[in-house]
């Protein structure tokens, strides 16, 4: 991040002003491929170690207020997962969490800062939890995204992830009641996607 924020911490960036947007206050527009804007950028990302803790734990608070997430009917606590990190002049700009269950990985928490959003961060971090999940030869990603989580949904689907469960009022049946979420649309169901990560060896 480029400064200290007053609560809540933002979760996207205006492509026109620039301004930074906390989750209730962002907005979708739909532009056409010539007015979207494609930044170049210059990170890498790999495996996270114990010296990124700290870096780990200020993205999830900034995203969730927390480091525990839960999907797919369980509790996960992202700083005991397996954790890539993208990073840009030394420091953490996106996160990726996954956790092995069941045979397939599941991609636990995922966020990139706002200002380098939409440079790559996202897909490279993707692509990344495909050659962890081909090491353990791991058939299969699995993400759970919020019903009104539309950049995000959005995100996962143009990276080859498919709907296949909708677990209606999950969400607000757990926290009793429904929440004000992306764009103030209240959060009520959990959406479960996935795509294959690699092909099982024999």
């Amino acid at each position: 991040m480029n400064a200290e924020f007053d609560l809540p911490f933002p979760h996207y960036r205006c492509p026109t002003c620039g301004k930074d947007l906390p989750l209730g206050d962002a907005k979708v527009t739909v532009t056409c491929a010539d007015h979207t804007e494609r930044k170049a950028a210059e990170f890498t990302v790999r495996s996270a170690t114990g010296k990124d803790r700290a870096a780990i734990e200020t993205i999830c608070d900034r995203a969730l207020g927390e480091t525990v997430v839960d999907a797919f009917g369980a509790t996960y606590d992202v700083v005991d997962g397996l954790n890539l990190v993208a990073e840009a002049e030394g420091e953490l700009v996106g996160l990726l969490s996954l956790a092995v269950r069941n045979g397939e990985a599941i991609v636990v928490f995922m966020s990139v800062y706002p200002e380098h959003q939409g440079t790559g961060v996202g897909a490279a971090l993707l692509n990344a939890a495909d050659e962890l999940a081909a090491t353990r030869n791991l058939p299969f990603l699995r993400a759970a995204v919020t019903n009104d989580d539309i950049p995000l949904l959005y995100f996962f689907q143009r990276h080859g992830f498919a709907i296949y469960e909708v677990c209606v009022g999950e969400v607000a049946d757990k926290f009793g009641s429904a929440t004000p979420g992306f764009s103030s649309i209240p959060v009520r169901d959990e959406i479960r996607m996935r795509r294959a990560a690699c092909v099982p060896k024999s």
